[in-house]
């Protein structure tokens, strides 16, 4: 959907189709006199069902932005909603318990627990949650199978391969059926095989399971794989793109070209 104009809304007003809706997000670090902005009032709507890629040169914010509607960060100032729940407002308990219950996390470095397996990793947020154990292991086996990591079950993480660590990592993401996935940089670590197939799966699971997805990346090959990408720019939204019926070399190209403009590094070919 197009980005909000700033004018008050009600949660009553906003869609029941819309998973994120964040109004004039503003993020300062320092004090009196050394006080930097490094958002300076984003506004943003993301649909049920979205996998929406956030790109940007070095220092435009978008690990902050990340950061805060991941609920990892506060905002200095505005409105953030995530399935009508409004974050910004909520004590460090609650918003403690939203993040474990609604959404999952892809980082770059996988963060596994190396004393646990691979389905124990996969499901650990299922065991600090209230989820049926019958439920969980019928959405482990669904989803280690799509993520085609159902035969690492009882291996630990350093038995297996970064794009193994990374695949069971999305798993981990997905086990509670979450609201929304935050994904930051998650083939940074990847060589470019297991990076695309990560992306492919990613984009499948959007596409069939309908899980509504939010990723950080530097990388316009991985942003070829999402519905729209978001351009931030000196702590503002810049622009956006919509893949709509295109191929995904067609809007890789044209991520590219927003990138030229603004000065990011690209590489060659798809």
């Amino acid at each position: 959907m197009a980005l909000l104009k700033r004018k008050s809304k009600t949660t009553d007003q906003i869609s029941k189709k819309t998973v994120l809706y964040a109004q004039n997000v503003r993020k300062s670090f320092g004090s009196k006199g050394n006080v930097q902005q490094v958002l300076k009032g984003i506004d943003l709507r993301v649909e049920e069902g979205e996998f929406v890629g956030i790109m940007g040169a070095s220092g435009a914010g978008k690990t902050t932005l990340l950061n805060i509607l991941a609920t990892i960060d506060r905002a200095t100032e505005g409105t953030i909603l995530i399935s009508g729940s409004d974050i910004s407002k909520m004590k460090d308990a609650a918003m403690a318990a939203f993040r474990r219950n609604q959404l999952g996390f892809i980082f770059q470095d996988y963060n596994l627990l190396d004393t646990l397996t691979v389905k124990e990793n996969i499901l650990l947020p299922v065991s600090l949650g209230k989820m049926r154990k019958k439920l969980a292991e019928a959405e482990f086996r669904t989803i280690a199978d799509i993520l085609g990591i159902a035969d690492l079950a009882d291996k630990y993480p350093h038995e297996i391969s970064g794009g193994q660590k990374q695949r069971t990592s999305a798993a981990r993401a997905l086990i509670n059926q979450p609201s929304m996935v935050f994904a930051d940089e998650p083939t940074g670590a990847l060589d470019s095989k297991s990076a695309s197939s990560l992306l492919g799966t990613m984009a499948d699971i959007n596409e069939k399971r309908g899980v509504t997805i939010m990723m950080v990346t530097h990388d316009p090959l991985a942003s070829s794989y999402c519905s729209r990408v978001v351009f931030l720019k000196d702590g503002n939204i810049y622009t956006e793109l919509y893949k709509g019926d295109k191929t995904r070399q067609a809007f890789f190209q044209e991520i590219l070209n927003i990138q030229a403009v603004l000065g990011g590094e690209s590489i060659d070919a798809l």
